[in-house]
């Protein structure tokens, strides 16, 4: 077999194992997100269209998206939040290209986008003093190797590994390094230990279920002083920018974005916080995200053929929730057609309308990922889960059928 497997029909299976209910809405997507439900254009109408986002009402919209951000995450007063552009990557980026140099440097590399972090620290910033503590997919690396007088970069959540750091208790409060947190599909939907942390960064397309191209990089009093303190050698591209002269570039916390954003994004994630709130905040948001999540738990401990990609049930996203097949027959096919299998899978399910774009992550082991977040509703995660054994099923007979002919 050459590790392709042809699009299943949806007739393969037979009509008695064919679920009838379907999910209401199949966007199950890691991000961009679905909208929350009751989300429609007209909550746009008051749009800053036409409108430079540097005049007074562009800038309001600008600064309501971070104080209402600050205050449903509980985030300290004396922490900064600004809007960057180039979604959570972008401000991401800003925190390395600014601060890291001065000291060396630990990452944790257990899923793809912290081994980007890596890369780029070494690849872009040239860090000589870089310590990767890796593991693989599914796993945690060792958090006692960690040397808090370094700095250091993580992922508060993998959503191409389905696993999360469980609380900010290894970090010590007492530290010389900056701790650098990666939190873009963590944010609202699980607490964040910020005296533990010195930056965290997350993007509106993800928890909230906002437009993508936006990223929001919070610093804390740390974080500032490194940045008023230390200069790097190396030239930092504009966008990047977090100084002014010899200090901290204030304006981006407080609406004066550095590039133009997008004013239609803005509405949509002022819409987005708007709707949070009347959910109940934080603590509401966490507790729908728990309660989706235990749906697939339940879903996997009574079937046979999948497992949850994280070895850990105590480190198990609540967002991002990673597949794999474990069942025997599946589980002996090359690297490659067990791609193609997953794939199939997630073709039926895109042509049955059931779900969209739950496929592993490109880089990420053969799998399936199905969003938790608080904009999924719980009925349709429900309604899911007979559609993926359904599939299951269909696909593997049809490809046993196909090495056996």
């Amino acid at each position: 077999m050459n590790g392709t497997i042809g699009t299943a029909s949806p007739l393969a299976a037979s009509d008695a194992m064919r679920p009838t209910k379907k999910p209401v809405d199949p966007r199950f997507s890691p991000g961009p997100t679905s909208k929350f439900k009751g989300w429609s254009l007209d909550l746009l109408k008051d749009a800053s269209l036409g409108r430079s986002h540097r005049s007074k009402i562009g800038k309001a919209k600008l600064q309501t998206v971070i104080s209402k951000s600050k205050a449903m995450l509980g985030m300290p007063a004396d922490w900064r939040l600004g809007v960057m552009a180039g979604s959570d990557t972008g401000a991401v980026e800003a925190a390395l290209w600014n601060m890291l140099g001065e000291r060396g440097v630990d990452v944790l590399v257990w899923e793809s986008f912290g081994n980007d972090w890596a890369k780029d620290a070494k690849d872009q910033l040239g860090i000589d003093d870089l310590r990767v503590l890796k593991a693989d997919y599914g796993q945690l690396p060792d958090l006692t190797q960690v040397d808090f007088d370094r700095d250091l970069i993580l992922t508060w959540n993998g959503t191409t590994s389905g696993v999360r750091m469980t609380d900010g208790d290894w970090i010590p409060a007492e530290r010389e390094g900056l701790v650098i947190a990666d939190a873009t599909s963590a944010a609202f939907a699980m607490d964040l230990p910020w005296d533990k942390l010195d930056v965290v960064t997350w993007s509106w397309q993800k928890v909230l279920g906002g437009e993508a191209a936006h990223g929001m990089l919070a610093l804390s009093p740390r974080a500032v002083a490194r940045i008023k303190r230390y200069t790097p050698q190396r030239p930092i591209p504009k966008i990047y920018q977090l100084r002014k002269g010899a200090d901290l570039n204030e304006g981006i916390f407080e609406g004066a974005t550095q590039n133009t954003p997008s004013l239609l994004a803005v509405e949509d994630c002022l819409a987005a916080l708007n709707w949070a709130g009347d959910q109940g905040g934080l603590a509401a948001l966490i507790e729908k995200t728990d309660a989706n999540a235990q749906v697939m738990f339940d879903w996997i401990e009574r079937t046979d053929w999948v497992q949850n990609l994280c070895q850990d049930d105590a480190q198990r996203s609540t967002t991002g929730v990673c597949l794999k097949v474990v069942d025997p027959q599946v589980a002996q096919l090359e690297e490659a057609e067990q791609k193609a299998f997953c794939k199939a899978m997630t073709k039926l399910l895109d042509a049955e309308g059931v779900a969209f774009d739950i496929d592993a992550y490109r880089a990420a082991p053969a799998g399936l990922r199905i969003w938790c977040g608080a904009t999924i509703e719980r009925s349709d995660l429900e309604a899911l889960t007979p559609w993926l054994d359904w599939a299951f099923a269909t696909i593997k007979a049809e490809t046993f059928q196909q090495k056996a002919a």
